[in-house]
């Protein structure tokens, strides 16, 4: 736990030295504690973004919304417009550049319009190992990243939540509903609204984290490893059933479990 708190107290330093800020604000543990200590430090010079998309679930907003008012946090709520771009719904392996590009160059502008100098992101230091396109689109926009500049992981970030009494402090990994389809695979609206619909009909059977992997007729449904055994416990004509109603003809269930960017192991 020391050490956890040496690291936010490096992290309220360098907020502390950018004096206003504008954090692009998910709603996921990450952003969360980014959110709450910027406001913490800086108060009223702080203002979060909420992205909202056909790529997002409208729970995720609700939820980022309800936390920026809980904390007395100004906030606004943009709808990007990623799937308007043929260079995202290609979804080539650097899909994700195309639309954290949209996404920075506006709050970069929102930014500029509150006199704000600087547009931080949730990008903490465990991101370093992971295949993350977006990056590149940070770099490009000159984007910090608090929390990895500060060193703090994941655990670190879960551990400190949970300490300042922040509801996010378990809250299960988010990841834009794009990533569920394989790379050159086009992205659709009625397709991300299908795993929205199925991904929400498994989370409501209990389970801590899900993913329902899209290749169009079929569905790979991923949950934690050490949640299987339950799943199998469930009624699975139930589950065909819906998921057929939703267009998908063939439902499997992956045996290695949920791992975070499991189509990135598809990569060359």
């Amino acid at each position: 736990m020391r050490v956890c708190l040496e690291k936010l107290e490096k992290l309220k330093l360098i907020i502390r030295m950018l004096r206003s800020v504008l954090v692009a604000y998910s709603g996921g543990a990450d952003s969360s504690l980014l959110l709450k200590t910027a406001s913490d430090v800086l108060g009223r010079n702080v203002l979060a973004v909420i992205a909202t998309s056909p790529t997002y679930t409208k729970s995720e907003l609700r939820e980022a919304a309800d936390f920026c008012k809980k904390h007395k946090i100004k906030h606004q709520v943009i709808a990007t417009e990623e799937l308007n771009n043929p260079h995202f719904t290609k979804n080539p392996k650097n899909r994700c550049f195309y639309c954290k590009d949209e996404l920075f160059s506006r709050l970069k502008k929102i930014a500029k319009a509150h006199n704000i100098k600087y547009v931080l992101d949730g990008t903490n230091y465990d991101d370093r190992l992971d295949y993350r396109p977006g990056a590149t689109a940070k770099e490009k926009h000159n984007v910090r990243s608090p929390l990895k500049e500060a060193k703090l992981t994941k655990q670190d970030i879960r551990t400190l939540s949970k300490e300042m009494g922040l509801s996010t402090w378990n809250k299960p990994s988010l990841a834009c509903l794009a990533s569920r389809f394989p790379y050159k695979s086009a992205i659709t609206e009625n397709a991300l609204t299908r795993i929205n619909k199925a991904e929400d009909f498994l989370r409501k059977a209990g389970f801590s984290q899900v993913r329902v992997r899209h290749y169009n007729s079929l569905a790979r449904i991923e949950v934690p490893k050490d949640e299987i055994r339950h799943f199998l416990t469930l009624d699975k004509t139930k589950i065909v059933h819906k998921f057929k109603k939703l267009g998908y003809n063939y439902v499997t269930l992956d045996l290695e479990g949920y791992r975070s960017g499991s189509m990135n192991e598809m990569i060359n």
